[in-house]
């Protein structure tokens, strides 16, 4: 018997697609439906996006953004809303991923194929998807997902939703780096402690909360709709109602059947629109890193050091970028930022792998980011 957990809080973290509190980047033809924030990190970390703030606005807004736009440098009331958004965020993390499971280590991580009832899922490991699952519940059902590691959705995968089941109501708690393959259509509210990453035309049908950056790249993505009950059946027959005034029959099991088929097809649309209208496939931290034309190593300081941080994050080549990403970035050159970078260079066949930012990996960079 599946047990149905409780929904998440979001808090007023509800009220944004995408929130994040080390910065938020897109290249290519994105288009989005709902609010973005980013807290503590400035507007100047919102990269892409093209935005426009009205004299002593409270939000700007973007031509690919249908919602607004907030940074804590905004006009009054933005810093202290988003102050509060960012802390309900972190603490509907927290609940989600203190949840007691009722599923535990599921097919040791590799859950392509599966089909999953109501409950919650956890993993002290990573978890891979590299086929198409299935969510088959009401609309009244929650998913807890609870995952140690990171999340890594391969390219074209589909999160299909079955039997009335609503995205609002699925919780990825994931707390290393979730990363969302190249077309893939994916279902429901990130809850990231480190990086949200969606590659090439993805698309989102829910929020990405991230506690360090979300990253984008000719994306498709929509907040979901409300998770209101749909109220039960009385369990005592209620008087008729005149028929010529009733008219809220309720959906047959083929009507729901024929809108779960227009919702998917509809975020496929999504998808191929996306990648009809690529323009770029570079990161947009890594056009920051291309820029940078000075050597960088332990000690240094200022923004250039803050936007190799954030490409290193963004990259995720491994556990010190990872680690790196939980302590967020900074204007510093530590250890941990040579260490990340030295892990990035090895990955990529840099030699020595020494973690200087120098001549080799400049050139690397520039060959990379077009």
């Amino acid at each position: 018997m599946a047990a149905n957990p409780s929904t998440i809080n979001l808090g007023t973290a509800s009220d944004f697609v995408i929130l994040s509190k080390t910065g938020i980047s897109t290249t290519g033809a994105t288009a989005i439906v709902g609010d973005l924030g980013v807290s503590p990190a400035a507007a100047t970390y919102i990269t892409g996006f093209a935005l426009t703030l009205p004299a002593a606005g409270a939000f700007s807004s973007s031509a690919i953004v249908t919602g607004k736009v907030y940074a804590p440098g905004y006009a009054d009331p933005t810093p202290a809303n988003l102050s509060t958004a960012v802390g309900d965020m972190q603490t509907a993390y927290t609940d989600g991923a203190g949840r007691a499971a009722g599923v535990t280590e599921l097919s040791a991580g590799n859950i392509g194929g599966l089909t999953f009832a109501p409950n919650v899922y956890k993993w002290g490991t990573s978890v891979t998807i590299p086929t198409d699952i299935t969510l088959s519940g009401s609309a009244n059902d929650v998913w807890i997902f609870q995952i140690a590691q990171n999340l890594d959705v391969s390219s074209a995968v589909k999160i299909v939703l079955a039997g009335g089941a609503k995205a609002n109501n699925i919780f990825w708690v994931v707390a290393g780096q979730t990363i969302i393959g190249t077309t893939a259509v994916f279902n429901g509210n990130i809850l990231d402690q480190t990086a949200i990453v969606l590659n090439t035309g993805a698309t989102l049908n829910g929020r990405a909360l991230a506690q360090t950056a979300a990253t984008l790249d000719s994306n498709a993505v929509t907040i979901p709709t409300s998770a209101a009950a749909t109220p039960a059946t009385p369990a005592t027959p209620a008087v008729p109602a005149t028929p010529a005034s009733n008219t809220n029959t309720p959906a047959t099991p083929a009507i729901q059947a024929l809108q779960n088929e227009l919702d998917a097809l509809l975020a496929n649309i999504n998808s191929v629109r996306a990648q009809i209208a690529l323009k770029s496939s570079a990161s947009a931290f890594g056009q920051q890193v291309k820029a940078i034309v000075t050597d960088l190593n332990k000690g240094s300081k200022g923004d250039t050091v803050n936007a190799l941080q954030q490409f290193l994050i963004s990259q995720g080549k491994g556990s010190v970028a990872q680690a790196l990403a939980k302590n967020g970035a900074t204007p510093y050159f530590g250890d941990l930022t040579r260490e990340a970078l030295a892990e990035f260079q090895k990955s990529v066949g840099i030699t020595p792998a020494s973690g200087y930012f120098g001549a080799k990996t400049r050139a690397y960079i520039n060959s990379l980011i077009k």
